[in-house]
């Protein structure tokens, strides 16, 4: 049930006075134009960022959305230029009402309170199958619709930026170890390998955290396979391994799939994403197999990444319920480092750390 704008929990509130009067400022003309009702102005969502997202009213019985996104913080120019590149694909994205950039404001139009997690039945993984096709059907146009410089390219140093909030968060300020020595050394020779596997992969548009929280289920779907769900957060999207999103969605932040589900959608993404022409590449075209491997290593280095990014949420941002859902990439990181002979020392290293055996190997101390 959809909360009571009403609800105190929804009440907008503003640390900045300067920042509350530019907001009623800009929203007060727009009121006019655009049918809002101010008075039903209530917090949407926030997410891991500095933006937050309002709610509000229109005379017509619709609503719309707010994003509010400080300028000295957040860069909205990125949100509106994927999002043009997402309509253009054929995505159903919100439509942009009106933006004030030096502000940092956005009138958006509303895909609805229904996120495709909200949906989703835990317990039954086949009663999400249609769900997550439909997931996949909008991935597809995305990727097809990918043409090169559109978008920031994936390389080897933003890879290793995002491999390197592991050591610098999670080991050495979560878990208070020393990233020296035998650890560091570990660390280095993993993330090499694992650049040089992501990097091999053949590059598509990347939304970059492709997965139930930002996929929406609209009130009105749109007329096509890939706009039977709505798409969000896409604002990091940049130009990178076709293995990203796929992985991402099936490695869920916030949810735990046996295999057998994880390869029923990934096969079947393959599939349509062969007769598409986008499997060409080695022997992905005929081995499943392959492909599923390259997932496996584009995945390994999302999980650091998250894993990394939560640490980094709790202890400096001050959101704890992130770093709550580490242990879900740290099983991640794990399950796969078990099925690879040069994961070998970073799966002594993370049992090491997590305590799940005696050190025998790493003379690291903590911090």
């Amino acid at each position: 049930m959809t909360p009571s704008h009403s609800d105190p929990t929804l009440a907008v509130t503003w640390t900045d006075p300067q920042r509350e009067a530019a907001f009623r400022h800009w929203l007060t003309p727009l009121s006019a134009t655009q049918g809002l009702d101010p008075a039903s102005l209530r917090l949407a969502s926030a997410d891991a960022s500095f933006r937050r997202y309002l709610r509000l009213d229109t005379a017509d019985g619709g609503s719309r959305i707010v994003m509010d996104a400080p300028p000295e913080r957040e860069n909205c120019q990125p949100f509106v230029q994927v999002a043009g590149l997402m309509k253009t694909a054929g995505l159903l994205v919100p439509e942009i009402l009106a933006w004030d950039e030096a502000q940092g404001f956005l009138l958006l139009s509303d895909l609805g309170p229904d996120t495709l997690m909200a949906r989703i039945d835990a317990g039954n993984p086949s009663a999400n199958q249609a769900r997550y096709l439909q997931a996949v059907d909008a991935l597809l146009a995305w990727q097809l619709a990918s043409k090169p410089g559109e978008l920031p390219p994936y390389d080897d140093a933003l890879l290793r930026r995002e491999l390197q909030l592991f050591p610098d968060w999670y080991l050495a300020q979560h878990r208070q170890v020393k990233v020296e020595g035998a650890v560091a050394a570990t660390l280095q020779k993993t993330f090499d390998t694992i650049v040089a596997r992501c990097l091999a992969a053949p590059t598509v548009h990347v939304h970059r955290d492709f997965m139930p929280r930002n996929l929406m289920i609209p009130p009105q779907p749109g007329a096509t396979p890939a706009q039977q769900l709505g798409v969000l957060d896409f604002q990091d999207a940049v130009h990178g391994p076709i293995t990203y999103d796929i992985a991402s969605l099936m490695r869920d932040a916030f949810l735990t799939w046996e295999e057998d589900f994880v390869i029923d959608i990934t096969v079947r993404y393959w599939e349509k994403a062969r007769k598409a022409g986008l499997m060409d590449f080695e022997d992905w075209h005929s081995d499943f197999g392959a492909f599923y491997r390259a997932v496996e290593w584009m995945g390994l280095q999302r999980h650091l990444k998250v894993a990394g990014i939560f640490a980094r949420l709790t202890l400096r941002d001050g959101k704890p319920k992130y770093l709550a859902d580490a242990p879900r990439f740290i099983a991640y990181i794990r399950a796969t480092a078990h099925r690879y002979r040069e994961l070998a020392p970073l799966l002594r290293l993370i049992d090491e750390v997590e305590g799940l055996q005696a050190a025998s190997g790493f003379a690291f101390g903590r911090v």
